[in-house]
């Protein structure tokens, strides 16, 4: 087991040594805390666009399932007439210049990951900067109505209007510690102050009232030669398969994979993780199924034999009843706060 993997089982399980840390949970909070006071205190050093900003963030380090949550949102903002632009900081991205506008050509080494995938999930502008300001300002300038954020719960230098937590159910709070005796990014009183919480799947440790429920849902598989879709079922393969998953929590994707009968040998890899052709060569030419964020990424790496018999798998976020008309209701009173 390797350190990472240790710490992981450490910060969803029981902390164990990771005790002896608490006099730095305890610097961390502190300093958490502090830097949003600051902030609080000066309005001044916080950027206030002239469109409605709605947060997608979460409180824990890894994957909860933002990047779903910020392309559902899209898709019903557009439904309800806006214009909407996602503003990122393309993690893992290494643009020349910021901020960036996503295109068709952008590739992830420059952009990220997440934000060359929800270009081509949503087709709306996607601006990336370090400093999300710039990446709001320069859709402002693309005609947008409205921002969605793909992250950026923590960063407080940009002003927002609705803030909305995503939480992993399966994995909770983890062990309700902040780094690095736990997993939270912020206490988990940060939830009592924001506008709505997001529970992705069931939720196994705890409750988290007034949350709204949410599922992914498996769509279709995509074949990475040609984007051509496939049902899942029948599928379009037989036997075993190599499931490749550098995302947050790789388990909930073979899991999801598993639910579909589809037999996987586990590849888990990092968040954010640079592919490279050696970790895509296995020794054989079974079938791979990857998730939608690693598709950009391992795409250009594989042969085009190999793009024939690879696969991601699409899926959309299925929100309960009524989160729609709660959202709705939000961004109604925003618009009559402005009149």
């Amino acid at each position: 087991m390797s350190i990472k993997q240790w710490i992981t089982r450490r910060w969803y399980g029981k902390p164990g040594l990771l005790r002896l840390l608490l006099p730095l949970e305890l610097l961390y909070t502190a300093c958490a805390r502090r830097r949003r006071q600051r902030y609080a205190e000066h309005p001044e050093r916080r950027y206030r666009s002239p469109l409605p900003v709605i947060i997608v963030g979460n409180i824990s380090v890894g994957g909860t399932g933002k990047s779903p949550t910020v392309a559902w949102l899209v898709a019903h903002l557009r439904e309800q007439g806006w214009q909407p632009g996602i503003a990122s900081r393309g993690y893992g991205g290494r643009a020349e210049s910021y901020p960036l506008l996503v295109e068709s050509t952008t590739s992830p080494v420059q952009a990220g990951d997440e934000p060359v995938m929800l270009r081509a999930l949503t087709g709306v502008p996607v601006a990336v900067a370090p400093q999300r300001a710039e990446a709001v300002r320069l859709l402002e300038a693309q005609g947008c109505s409205i921002i969605v954020t793909d992250d950026g719960l923590q960063h407080y230098a940009l002003e927002r209007d609705i803030e909305l937590v995503v939480v992993d159910g399966e994995r909770g709070l983890g062990n309700g510690h902040c780094l690095p005796v736990g997993p939270l990014r912020e206490p988990a009183a940060r939830l009592v102050d924001v506008d709505g919480v997001l529970i992705n799947g069931t939720m196994r440790t705890g409750e988290l009232p007034g949350a709204w429920s949410a599922r992914l849902t498996p769509l279709h598989l995509r074949r990475l030669s040609d984007s051509a879709r496939q049902p899942l079922s029948p599928l379009p393969f037989a036997g075993k398969v190599h499931g490749v998953a550098g995302i947050g929590h790789p388990e909930r994707f073979f899991t999801a994979l598993e639910a579909l009968g589809i037999e996987v040998i586990r590849h888990p890899f990092g968040d954010h993780h640079q592919f490279t052709q050696q970790d895509l060569d296995f020794g054989d030419q079974l079938p791979i199924v990857m998730t939608a964020k690693d598709a950009v990424k391992c795409q250009p790496l594989l042969s085009d034999t190999r793009r024939a018999s690879s696969w991601a798998l699409d899926v959309a976020l299925m929100p309960e009843a009524g989160f729609s008309d709660w959202l709705d209701g939000q961004l109604e009173s925003l618009s009559g706060a402005g009149e």
